[in-house]
């Protein structure tokens, strides 16, 4: 029973001091009550707090999608992490493309031009493929974490003590309020008590019996005085204490800011990192497809080279070399007098070839061998000979010299 009483007592007291605070905060609004004002740095510490809240929200959200643009990953990354579970891992998009840039190449021929360039590029896809998955694993440990520490802790904090001290505010503008009420009705007291009747008619009588009960009701709220005082100095010691509590967390942007910063630098030597990586993962794909002929790299460039008919036109001058961006060419008429004359040439190895079976022989990029036709054998292929080794090799992986 007495469990009770203590509930109900406090609920009454809850709902009073919610009931005086919504007075208060509506005659404000009217223009009807005095407001405390804070003071001009708390305010300052305060917009500047709400200004980092939101602008961290905006670059936290693009930055996700920067690093995930898509939106069903993104949000079944956010359910796997309320659940407190580890995302399942995926494929993405550079890893699918490079894969089927293999398979295909695969399928056409690794001794093919085409195949094998696809096979090249599909490697690089891959690579590429990983480092973005390095990059989104390092900005979302690096940057994204404290971003989000911070708007879902440190700020949350933050707005908890702000309203604390909005309603603080509240109470010592209450308090005032009433204050000023019950001093105004203890200076109207004491001027009617001090008031002189004249005359013994009725109406005086009757007057004097009304400012009789006026003056009892109105001592009422002079009672009041001392314990709207009492309340005022409390109310008002409450509202300081919260003051210095939410003073002392807003000046921690400063330091947040400063945490931020560093984050920001992580995020861009990430960043840096990552290009950088791809920057060379394709600038080492160009050299790999530049040491092919030049009529397999554009289709627009097919009809740039006509087949020289003399033999003193085999060797590419190096004035060749430089208006073609460093492709080498081999010329077709060098291939057709070469089967022709049935005799062997050197030729110099473009880049690297795998041989697929016995029949074949293996080849290393810059590397120098004997090659010769055979009658019945493809016109794609020339016999290779380095030492005692022989095989087939493709023609569009030679340039032939003098």
């Amino acid at each position: 029973m007495n469990i009770m009483d203590f509930n109900v007592k406090k609920l009454a007291a809850d709902a009073g001091t919610f009931l005086s605070r919504a007075v208060q905060f509506t005659e404000e609004k009217l223009g009807q009550a005095e407001k405390t004002e804070l003071d001009a740095h708390l305010e300052n510490l305060l917009s500047k707090a709400e200004c980092t809240k939101i602008w961290t929200e905006k670059i936290m959200k693009q930055t996700e999608v920067l690093l995930q643009p898509n939106p069903n990953a993104r949000i079944e990354e956010f359910v796997y992490e309320k659940l407190d579970r580890k995302a399942p891992s995926r494929i993405n998009n550079p890893e699918l493309l490079g894969q089927y840039m293999i398979d295909a190449g695969t399928e056409f021929g690794p001794g093919t031009a085409y195949g094998n360039a696809l096979i090249k590029c599909g490697e690089t896809q891959k690579r590429i493929g990983t480092a973005d998955r390095e990059l989104i694993q390092t900005s979302a440990l690096n940057f994204l974490t404290p971003l989000r520490n911070f708007i879902e802790g440190d700020y949350k904090t933050i707005a908890k003590e702000r309203k604390l001290l909005q309603n603080k505010r509240l109470d010592l503008d209450a308090a005032k309020t009433r204050l000023k009420k019950a001093k105004a009705a203890e200076t109207r007291a004491s001027q009617l008590n001090s008031a002189r009747l004249e005359g013994d008619n009725i109406m005086v009588n009757f007057s004097y019996m009304l400012n009789l009960l006026h003056v009892k009701w109105l001592k009422i709220w002079a009672e009041e005085v001392t314990k709207s005082e009492q309340e005022l100095r409390i109310t008002q010691s409450e509202f300081d204490r919260q003051a210095e509590i939410t003073r002392l967390l807003l000046e921690g942007i400063s330091s947040t800011h400063a945490h931020h910063l560093r984050c920001l630098n992580d995020f861009v030597e990430a960043q840096m990192t990552y290009y950088a990586q791809c920057y060379q993962y394709m600038l080492d794909l160009q050299k790999q497809l530049g040491s092919f002929p030049s009529n397999y790299h554009s289709n627009n460039n097919q009809t740039a080279v006509a087949p020289v008919p003399s033999a003193s036109s085999n060797v590419i001058g190096s004035s060749a070399l430089t208006s073609t961006s460093s492709l080498v060419i081999t010329s077709p008429s060098n291939l057709t007098d070469l089967k022709e004359c049935g005799g062997s040439r050197r030729a110099r190895v473009l880049y690297d070839y795998d041989a697929a079976n016995s029949t074949e022989l293996s080849l290393l990029a810059d590397e120098v061998i004997t090659v010769f036709s055979v009658v019945g054998m493809d016109s794609d292929w020339l016999m290779g000979e380095r030492g005692n080794q022989k095989g087939r090799v493709p023609i569009t992986y030679l340039e032939l010299l003098n």
